[in-house]
């Protein structure tokens, strides 16, 4: 048998299709192309699938749902990654869908944490992965 065996790490971007707090919802197939330009620029494989978000209904959220996906990065045994670095690509990516898709927040939740990514924190420049590490400056 020839296989590889990793021990397992997932990061799993959980990204709602509506702009904050308005009626302007975002797209599967948009989700698909940021998704699949991020993969080319740096050589990564991700999985896209959708859900529907189910919520407390009140005034600032009155429809009660939101259609969204799961966007799943994993420690695949061809081409191992470092948790590090999935993490820091599932952050990479967050910030870009963030941005595209207008969103207040948006969390990743990876096998052992849930990181909860907020526009106003990375306007402040927190979240930046270029300086090596993760956690808040």
């Amino acid at each position: 048998m020839s296989g590889r065996i990793k021990k397992t790490f997932t990061a799993k971007i959980a990204l709602g299709f509506r702009e904050g707090y308005t009626d302007r919802v975002h797209t599967l197939e948009e989700a698909y192309k940021i998704a699949q330009e991020y993969c080319n620029k740096i050589g990564l494989c991700v999985t896209v699938t959708p859900t529907k978000f189910i919520y407390s209904q009140s005034v600032a959220t009155p429809h009660g749902f939101d259609d969204g996906c799961f966007v799943e990065l994993i420690a695949y045994p061809r081409f191992p990654s470092s948790k590090y670095d999935i993490v820091k690509d599932a952050i990479a990516l967050t910030k870009i869908f963030i941005k595209e898709f207008n969103q207040n927040r948006v969390s990743i939740i990876t096998s052992d944490q849930t990181y909860l990514i907020e526009k106003s924190d990375i306007k402040k420049g927190y979240w930046d992965t270029s300086m090596g590490y993760m956690e808040i400056k």
